[in-house]
């Protein structure tokens, strides 16, 4: 009787603990308002950016926010503010190195005086919050101006340096990167897969071993992909499922399926898609964002996982967050339509079309752009726009459908006009960031210079190839290219950029099913960097006329390349023959038809 009156003693002063310490930090949402309160109440700014599926973020909320102590000192010195990064992109890609949760500390004027990475116990942040206070210099000064890039062409140092560091950071052991966390690298891999298709045997190793290590990280159980697995290995993972992860990995195995035809990289993707069908589809067809590490937030839910589908359904779900962002609905769209070009399976092109349509039906914004969440505090950010332009042009190149492409165009547009800043090279990740500064960051500019190179070989249109310019100086900077551990992203840019696409066209009516066979041909050739394209007479000209096809009698296809195209083919073998000719590092000499302004 004793033990079970102290055991309810006990757990009622942990639940009053942990009750005073949640009331006792008066978080707030990020706007200027905060810096204009800690400017007339002299304080700091504490900003908590925290992940609502992050194991370590419920536990700093449970032991660091809790504890009086810690509340006690942030109300008394600073503005504490809590933000959901997955609801401000713009927020999120500034401080992504920083991990989740990601502390920031602020003057009352918006300059940063510390960044920290991950959770932080109790003592250590009333030490940093006592310190800070008392002198509030910032840890390092980051006003040193960047010289940037005056070509879009990176130096050859700096690609001899990008390149031998995509080599020696490859981990030939276990796959991955050499780093403590283990995860695909989406720009790696997908570097590595187009060597490995132009022929490089080593990049081939590579990819494969990396699509391998990769398989370890999907649920054996409902399917879906875990972010990441800590401990230098692929065995310790941490089990959020987040649905950019998601379309990521699902793209990587549909082009390493395109390109090495392995059933498993299939079943992969397979695997993935089951697990967005299940749980992450709305009933409009749209997508979630995320879904919870833990199932009981902060207690580690290994032994969970473990469980088969009953076993972990009678426990309960972890929990969904079901916003549904513009951004997240592009990737995935984008990796369907991706999946759908390796395999032929409609499934996957309807789910990206439904995906598609929600969003410009619910998120578009006047002149092209996309809006983050039904409403947002902020913004327009870049990501949204730039995941949806993606999937909308992937899209096209899949269909020949000329309304994805009219949308995308439109995209870029808008993306032009709201994300660039004169004279500075780069996108910057949003227009209006209130007290901080619009910056542009790597991780989306790689995409951004990729997404423009490709809608200037689409169209034709001479003001796409100068945007993927302008980002390209930006990453062509040394200062930013060399800034991490490994970014194969840049190169692969830099090799679109100098290089034309892998270019297959059909000739032939689109309710014609030679013409249909022939296209699902040319859409299943494993060519990562490509153009493929659907004419049908009967709609003009193609939007980027470039080359004068031929009145043909029956459908055909063409594979071109340096203003030049082959004779026509009439079957899917001979197509396949002469596209992998046409890839390699040396292409074979094509019987020319010819080139130029027609359509």
């Amino acid at each position: 009787m004793l033990s079970r009156f102290v055991l309810i003693f006990t757990l009622l002063i942990s639940l009053t603990v942990h009750a005073a310490g949640s009331t006792a930090v008066a978080w707030q949402p990020w706007s200027d308002v905060v810096f204009d309160q800690a400017r007339r109440e002299h304080k700091l700014v504490l900003l908590d950016l925290e992940a609502v599926w992050c194991h370590w973020c419920h536990v700093m909320d449970a032991q660091t926010y809790a504890n009086p102590a810690v509340g006690a000192a942030l109300g008394r010195d600073y503005i504490a503010v809590k933000v959901d990064h997955d609801a401000r992109p713009d927020l999120a890609e500034r401080y992504r190195e920083y991990g989740w949760p990601a502390t920031i500390i602020f003057d009352a004027q918006g300059r940063e005086l510390v960044k920290r990475a991950g959770y932080i116990e109790p003592t250590a942040m009333l030490r940093l919050l006592a310190r800070l206070v008392k002198d509030p210099t910032p840890e390092a000064d980051d006003a040193t101006p960047i010289r940037y890039a005056d070509s879009p062409l990176l130096a050859v140092s700096t690609r001899q340096t990008l390149a031998q560091r995509f080599i020696s950071s490859h981990d030939f052991k276990l796959g991955g990167l050499t780093t403590a966390q283990k995860y695909l690298d989406r720009d790696s891999v997908e570097y590595e897969l187009l060597l490995a298709q132009r022929g490089d045997a080593q990049a081939a190793r590579m990819a494969r071993q990396d699509l391998d290590a990769g398989l370890q990280l999907i649920d054996p159980v409902w399917g879906g992909v875990y972010q990441y697995s800590t401990d230098g290995d692929w065995q310790h993972v941490h089990y959020e499922k987040l649905t950019a992860v998601q379309a990521d990995y699902l793209r990587l195995y549909a082009l390493g399926y395109a390109l090495f035809r392995e059933p498993k990289y299939r079943k992969a993707a397979q695997d993935i898609v089951r697990y967005m069908q299940r749980f992450m589809r709305s009933p409009q067809g749209a997508f979630y964002t995320s879904q919870d590490a833990d199932l009981i937030p902060g207690q580690k839910a290994t032994d969970y996982f473990k469980l088969g589908d009953a076993a972990r359904r009678a426990r309960g779900i972890p929990k969904l967050d079901t916003h549904l962002y513009a951004r997240e609905n592009g990737q995935m769209a984008a990796a369907l339509a991706t999946l759908y070009g390796a395999t032929g399976d409609t499934r996957y092109l309807d789910m990206a079309r439904t995906a598609a349509d929600w969003a410009l039906a619910h998120r578009s914004l006047a002149g092209g752009g996309f809006r983050h969440d039904a409403t947002d505090a902020a913004g327009p950010y870049l990501g949204d726009t730039l995941g949806m332009a993606r999937g909308l042009l992937t899209l096209y190149s899949v269909t020949g459908e000329r309304g994805w492409l009219q949308h995308a165009t439109a995209a870029g547009d808008f993306m032009a006009q709201r994300f660039q800043i004169a004279g500075q090279p780069g996108f910057v990740t949003a227009a209006q960031t209130g007290r901080l500064k619009p910056v542009a960051l790597l991780d989306e500019n790689m995409p951004v210079a990729r997404f423009y190179n490709q809608l200037y070989h689409y169209t034709g249109q001479a003001n796409y190839q100068a945007h993927a310019a302008q980002a390209m100086k930006y990453l062509a900077t040394p200062a930013i290219a060399l800034s991490r551990l490994t970014e194969a992203g840049i190169l692969q840019a830099a090799f679109e950029l100098a290089n034309p696409p892998t270019h297959l066209t059909i000739v032939g009516k689109k309710d014609d099913p030679q013409a249909l066979a022939l296209f699902k041909t040319a859409l299943a050739f494993p060519a990562i960097y490509r153009r493929v394209e659907w004419w049908d007479t009967r709609e003009g000209a193609l939007p980027n006329a470039d080359v004068r096809y031929p009145a043909m009698p029956r459908a055909a296809a063409f594979v071109c390349g340096d203003g030049r195209c082959s004779v026509p083919l009439y079957d899917s073998a001979a197509l396949t023959e002469l596209a992998g000719a046409l890839t390699g590092s040396q292409p074979k000499a094509l019987p020319s038809i010819s080139a130029g302004g027609g359509g």
